[in-house]
């Protein structure tokens, strides 16, 4: 099963990160949801910090604002993932550049949208 990093996921289901979580989950991935303050999100360990995770990453799918992702982009670059998303909002040419210079390559689109399944599958409630 591919693994996935979601930073920025969330309990509230009407946000991004919340439909991400359950999206991979559908999609049978492993899925890591990383927030800060979250221990639990739908039923999975939340993870305080991208270090956290154990083991390998296939893809890191990003839903915080730019400046926050630029924060984690050196623990975001040891995990060595194959994919990095930016998702909408997520992105600004600091953090591409940035990531770039660490060995990243940015994907900016939906995360989501790329494995066959769309946001609005996820009800808000």
């Amino acid at each position: 099963m591919p693994s996935i990093a979601i930073v920025g996921a969330s309990a509230d289901r009407r946000k991004y990160g919340n439909k991400a979580v359950r999206a991979f989950v559908r999609g049978g991935w492993t899925v890591y949801p990383v927030n800060p303050g979250a221990a639990e999100i739908e039923g999975l360990t939340g993870y305080a910090r991208i270090e956290d995770i154990p083991g390998p990453l296939d893809r890191v799918s990003m839903y915080v604002p730019a400046q926050v992702g630029l924060a984690m982009l050196p623990a975001i670059a040891a995990k060595k993932p194959g994919e990095f998303f930016l998702n909408p909002g997520s992105e600004s040419p600091e953090l591409i550049a940035a990531a770039r210079a660490l060995g990243l390559e940015p994907i900016l689109a939906c995360s989501i949208v790329n494995i066959g399944l769309r946001p609005d599958m996820f009800p808000d409630a």
